[in-house]
């Protein structure tokens, strides 16, 4: 099946989205460990008897092991390819999910999970350059954040699981970790079959394999135009390093994706996908009602991020990051007071949602979208990995300070704060993003870079 684009240019679509589909499956992973800890957290409380400092450091944990793992995928994808990072990727959490539902104290439990976010942070670096490489430019918008619906359904599906899990005893965090097992031996078997980056491939001089894969892609004009491209792209480019990501030619760039990524997280809506039973805790809900919650924004979740896929490549990116920042801060200063003045947990659920239904349709998966299409490609690897480490150390310091802040100031009190960072947000991509849609990745370095 093939769709028109452009004049005289054919896609093999089914073929495009097969193949996106399949390496979005690391998304998946991300959306699990995402989840499975706000269903696990009741259980972890007693099983460990944490306070808030080791709550948060348990939580954060994931995301350190992320950091780690960006820095090893940066490495694997740029020397041996982005298939075989993938594939490391999904071996590892397999792995590291089996091993903490095995887990027998709380040490073991958090360098188990800080394994299992090497793992996620590989897939979370990984996958969406990926999809970015091999997608023509009319659907790559779309087609990245397909990344972001697998990481939606792994949260609605885990949300799930954990609900239905939550009535097997004390031992009901085990089986809630254990189950990532499978996601991940199914996104380890279909990555064997991915074909490899043809960007990739023609950048270490292997132009007759990138050929092979473009055609599969594409029709011959779109082949022939693409390589011209991406070789005229690479010319004089030397090896990467993470000194070039920050040569005065491509910084703008660099620091407008960093800047981005650790605005994804310090937006706060984190807090409420890893912190939610504490959020209705602190307004009287029981622990079956908070882990239904978990369903719900699983939900809302999933069908935001479906429209945002629809609308990304046609109503573009900057907008849908502007409505989000703003809308987040104004459903944050409504939701604080609520939980501040210990109001209807119904009247607190319909704010969440409306602030889980705002983030799943812009900052969500645009950011991810930006990110990987606004690097240069001749630094593109070494550049995302400086901005999706980024995105972890923010989603860290997010995760681990906010049961302090809340002992401190009260559940409510950080709501106040994402909501300034969220307005501040909303000023800079104003002023320093500018509308990527509908350009080719080489158009794009063309239009950012050099200009």
């Amino acid at each position: 099946m093939t769709i028109d684009f452009k004049k005289e240019v054919k896609f093999n679509s089914g073929y495009i989205i097969g193949i996106s589909f399949i390496s979005a499956l690391g998304g998946y992973l991300f959306g699990f460990d995402f989840a499975v800890i706000s269903g696990a957290l009741p259980f972890l409380r007693k099983e460990f008897a944490l306070d808030p400092v080791w709550e948060g450091f348990l939580t954060g944990s994931l995301a350190l092991g992320c950091i780690v793992g960006c820095i090893i995928a940066g490495r694997i994808a740029e020397k041996y390819g982005r298939k075989p990072g993938l594939m490391v990727a999904a071996f590892i959490f397999a792995v590291s999910s089996l091993g903490i539902a095995f887990s027998t104290g709380l040490t073991y439990f958090i360098i188990l999970r800080f394994a299992a976010g090497i793992g996620v942070g590989m897939a979370s670096m990984l996958c969406p350059m990926y999809i970015a490489e091999i997608s023509p430019a009319q659907v790559r918008g779309r087609n990245v954040a397909i990344n972001q619906l697998t990481v939606v359904l792994g949260i609605l599906i885990t949300n799930l699981c954990n609900y239905f899990l939550a009535d097997s005893g004390d031992n009901a965090w085990r089986w809630m970790f254990g189950l990532g097992t499978v996601p991940a031996a199914v996104f380890l078997l279909g990555v064997i079959a991915l074909p490899e980056s043809p960007r990739w491939l023609i950048k270490v001089g292997r132009r007759a394999d990138a050929e092979k894969v473009l055609y599969k892609i594409g029709s011959e004009e779109f082949v022939t135009s693409t390589q011209q491209a991406i070789e005229k792209s690479l010319t004089g480019a030397k090896k990467q390093s993470y000194r070039a990501v920050f040569e005065k030619s491509v910084r703008p760039a660099v620091l407008i994706g960093i800047t981005l990524a650790v605005f994804q997280q310090f937006c706060g809506i984190n807090v409420v996908f890893n912190y939610t039973s504490t959020i209705f805790a602190s307004v009287g809900s029981s622990l079956n009602q908070q882990l239904f919650e978990t369903v719900s924004i699983g939900i809302v979740n999933l069908v935001f991020t479906l429209l945002a896929m629809w609308q990304v490549d046609k109503l573009g990116r900057k907008p849908l990051m502007l409505i989000g920042s703003l809308g987040l801060s104004i459903f944050y200063i409504v939701l604080a007071y609520l939980l501040q003045n210990h109001l209807a947990a119904g009247l607190v659920s319909i704010f969440v949602l409306l602030a889980i239904s705002t983030y799943a349709l812009s900052l969500a998966p645009v950011t991810w979208v930006l990110i990987s299409e606004i690097f240069p490609n001749k630094i593109r690897g070494a550049a995302s990995t400086v901005a999706i480490v980024s995105l972890w150390a923010a989603y860290f310091i997010l995760v681990f300070t906010f049961p302090i802040l809340a002992k401190v100031l009260g559940t409510y009190g950080p709501f106040y704060m994402y909501a300034v960072i969220c307005f501040l947000g909303f000023l800079f991509v104003l002023k320093k993003v500018r509308e990527t849609k509908g350009q080719t990745l080489e158009e794009l370095e063309e239009n950012l870079v050099r200009h």
